[in-house]
């Protein structure tokens, strides 16, 4: 599915290596069968993306089943599209990656699964969780993908680029978003904030697509044990723009019962 980031050739599939036409190759991450297509230049840092300790905490926390009506929920919906190949665009460590490839086998399509992320760290995760996908280091803002290549396009909390989702997207092709509901982690941010506030949740027009519908899944689930607390602190914003004092709250807690809401859109390309 993947193409040479310097010529725009395709590339082939080896085992070890992916060349194009023209010879330029990029090496296979033995660690997690990812290919680094993302250019030197558009790097902006040694180590784009998410940090290690930020993959490592997203992945233990998704691991505990935590998020598994979300999991469950965008793999039905994907699976409801004809599709021949599907791009999960930051695709993170792959967890509803693996999801959605599991549910496509079982469904007994053969679409081609991509998951594209600018983590080294996430990518290497996303390899080992989905044997079955095709992986790349790339930008979200610069796809390594034909035009018109792609059916299905899932934006699980990452960056929007809906010039490059249409680009490589088919005509009716189907754009699935997903972002936090309304009363998201109330009790956290209960905890972290004096006056928090509601996520916003109207729904957003982009050019070049027409909104289908949208999708609410809700659940409760009571974080088991502070070590889960903490890895779900660090996965989030918070974790960015906290005081050390509200962190040090929340920390306190070995449980802690919270709402989960998200909110799924769906966009025909048009």
């Amino acid at each position: 599915m993947f193409l040479c980031p310097v010529c725009g050739k395709p590339l082939d599939d080896g085992e070890k290596a992916r060349r194009c036409a023209k010879g330029h190759c990029f090496d296979r991450s033995a660690k997690g069968g990812y290919v680094n297509l993302l250019r030197t230049n558009r790097r902006g840092s040694a180590e784009p993306g998410d940090s290690p300790e930020m993959c490592r905490a997203r992945t233990h926390f998704l691991g505990q089943g935590y998020y598994e009506a979300l999991r469950d929920a965008v793999s039905d919906l994907t699976v409801q599209f004809p599709a021949r190949c599907i791009l999960d665009a930051g695709c993170g460590e792959g967890y509803y990656t693996a999801a959605v490839m599991q549910a496509l086998q079982e469904s007994g399509s053969n679409a081609h699964l991509a998951g594209v992320d600018l983590s080294k760290a996430a990518l290497k995760h996303a390899g080992k969780a989905c044997p079955a996908g095709e992986f790349a280091v790339a930008s979200l803002f610069e796809l390594p993908l034909p035009d018109r290549s792609v059916d299905v396009v899932l934006h699980l909390f990452a960056p929007m680029c809906e010039q490059e989702f249409r680009r490589v997207l088919t005509d009716g092709g189907a754009l699935l978003t997903v972002k936090p509901g309304a009363d998201h982690l109330w009790q956290m941010k209960e905890i972290l904030y004096e006056e928090p506030y509601p996520n916003e949740e109207t729904e957003t027009e982009y050019e070049g697509f027409q909104w289908m519908g949208r999708v609410t899944v809700e659940d409760e689930v009571t974080i088991r044990s502070q070590e889960d607390l903490r890895a779900l602190y660090q996965m989030t914003p918070y974790a960015w723009r906290t005081p050390k004092e509200a962190a040090a709250r929340l920390f306190e807690r070995s449980t802690l019962t919270v709402k989960l809401a998200f909110l799924i859109d769906m966009y025909a390309a048009v």
